[in-house]
């Protein structure tokens, strides 16, 4: 290699190019959609700008951006207009933006909201339909890519809380043209394989729109509509909203978040358990002391302090009943014993023997019929006079009526 007349240092190529590129594309104005806007602590604003072609970072500075009439976001088409630079230190391509206008919605971003309109009115996002997750699942699906950081951050979370639960993974691509239809399959095929699967963590980290743009795809949507196990959206950051966040069951604003979801804190559970027994101790404390109690007030009481007292009174109450009892018995049969002789007397007073034994006789006809006057016979009757001490068979000879 021949020896030219100038060697450049990285740092004066760099140089030497920023100063090109700004006496070049200053203050030019440029369209373009927003794609990584981010927004820091410090009030600048990092962005890339982009068409079909191609794209270009892009910075704002604090001091433009408090002009801002709108709040930039991915998938918007502005208008910018800066100066093209170059950052020395990172060699790296970018246009520093003094305004920036908004020019309407991104393609990207009116697909998606035609794509939710549209589902939204279909009832794939009623609230009614979502299922709540399992409180202790043994078994969880991932759906995700399994080289991202994103299944590296569920897995961490899950053996950090409950180490024994069952993850199955299903790889996946998670961006791309072919990631719709991997992801899709993926659903589908947990459930008909398997069923005993008691939740699913479909997702990615974070990124562009584009980058994205699977999970905002109407085949992934419907099949996560369709699924029997309740499915969890992971998807980005907490400002990245999907479409398939909208159709889930329940949102997470990162993976790691989806893993905390389905998986209550190990400490809160022991926390509860813990709970639940001081809550039982106490309860049975309480139950024993008032036992205890009614125990000391019931050895309080004579029959149980002096036992065989208590059996005299009770001995002597059933000497006094019985006694009463024979005496009530004794009245009674007393009672019984006169009455029954009150009435013998007064039966042998109305005898009929005691009247014969006077001296009377009583007459009858051959049937046994009393003759009471002279006319209930005839002469030549035969009859039979009953006497005290036995009886006469006679003839009657004649009869006077009285």
């Amino acid at each position: 290699m021949e020896t030219p007349e100038k060697i450049y240092t990285v740092t004066e190529l760099n140089n030497q190019a920023k100063i090109m590129l700004e006496s070049e594309f200053k203050g030019i104005v440029l369209d373009g959609e927003i794609s990584n806007f981010k927004k820091y602590s410090s009030g600048h604003c990092y962005f890339s700008l982009k068409d079909s072609g191609g794209q270009i970072s892009g910075v704002m500075y604090r001091f433009k951006a408090v002009y801002l009439k709108f709040i930039p976001k991915d998938g918007i088409k502005v208008r910018v207009k800066g100066t093209v630079t170059l950052y020395p230190v990172r060699g790296s391509y970018q246009i520093i933006v003094d305004e920036m206008h908004e020019k309407g919605v991104g393609e990207l971003q009116k697909k998606f909201e035609e794509l939710k309109k549209k589902l939204e009115s279909e009832g794939l996002f009623d609230k009614s339909r979502k299922r709540p997750l399992p409180s202790m699942p043994q078994k969880i699906g991932v759906i995700t890519s399994p080289t991202g950081a994103a299944v590296r951050d569920i897995l961490t979370v899950l053996k950090r809380r409950f180490s024994n639960v069952h993850v199955l993974l299903y790889p996946v691509r998670v961006q791309g043209a072919e990631a719709p239809g991997e992801i899709t399959a993926a659903i589908e095929d947990m459930n008909r394989h398997f069923p005993d699967i008691d939740v699913l963590i479909v997702g990615r980290g974070g990124g562009s729109l584009e980058d994205l743009w699977a999970f905002n795809e109407e085949i992934v949507a419907r099949a996560i509509f369709a699924s029997k196990i309740p499915v969890i959206s992971a998807v980005g950051h907490e400002i990245d909203w999907m479409i398939s966040d909208f159709t889930a069951d329940v949102r997470a604003a990162t993976p790691s978040v989806a893993a905390e979801i389905v998986l209550g804190r190990k400490e809160e559970l022991i926390k509860s358990v813990d709970n639940a027994v001081v809550r039982m101790k106490n309860s049975l404390n309480k139950k024993c002391a008032v036992m205890g109690d009614r125990l000391n007030a019931a050895l309080r009481r004579p029959y149980l302090r002096e036992p065989e007292l208590f059996m005299s009174g009770f001995e002597q109450g059933f000497d006094i009943a019985f006694e009463s009892l024979v005496a009530v018995k004794n009245r009674m049969f007393d009672s019984y014993t006169e009455r029954s002789r009150t009435l013998y007397e007064r039966l042998n007073i109305l005898s009929p023997i005691n009247t014969l034994e006077r001296g009377y006789a009583i007459a009858q006809k051959a049937d046994g019929t009393v003759i009471k006057r002279a006319r209930d016979a005839a002469a030549g009757d035969k009859i039979n006079v009953r006497l005290f001490r036995g009886s006469i068979g006679a003839e009657v000879r004649e009869t006077v009526d009285g």
